[in-house]
């Protein structure tokens, strides 16, 4: 029997080392004056610290049997697909609003509710963006 934490916990390792190895060729700086690398090396370190807690809490707790959900798979990675084509072609408001809406439809519980209090939070998120950094997001 594999242990879905134990694997979940070294495929976040795995991701973590993919990233954070190659960020330490670039210049890293400091945290006055940051350099290209330093912010995916932080990201793939805290990454990398998640896995290793989950890999440590399999010495803690029963052994859960990894599963494999087929239909949840294909239902996120349409919604991401639908995510970068809505957003190249329409805007990013729609964009956000179709991967909230799709991507939940893998969840246990489906609440609209709540997808359009996330859609507003991720949409607030990406006006400041645009707003206060200058991203290119067409969101009107």
């Amino acid at each position: 029997m594999k242990n879905q934490l134990l694997l979940r916990g070294c495929a976040l390792i795995v991701i973590a080392l993919c990233f954070g190895i190659p960020s330490v060729t670039h210049n890293i700086g400091g945290f006055a004056h940051p350099g290209p690398g330093l912010f995916p090396l932080l990201v793939s370190c805290m990454v990398g610290l998640i896995g290793l807690v989950m890999v440590l809490r399999t010495w803690f707790e029963p052994a859960q049997p990894m599963t494999l959900a087929r239909k949840h798979i294909l239902i996120v990675l349409a919604s991401l697909v639908g995510f970068a084509l809505i957003a190249k072609h329409a805007n990013a408001a729609l964009a956000i609003a179709y991967l909230v809406f799709v991507s939940t439809l893998a969840g246990a519980d489906y609440s609209v509710v709540r997808n359009l209090k996330i859609c507003a939070v991720l949409i607030a998120i990406a006006f400041a963006l645009h707003t206060l950094l200058g991203l290119n997001l067409r969101l009107i």
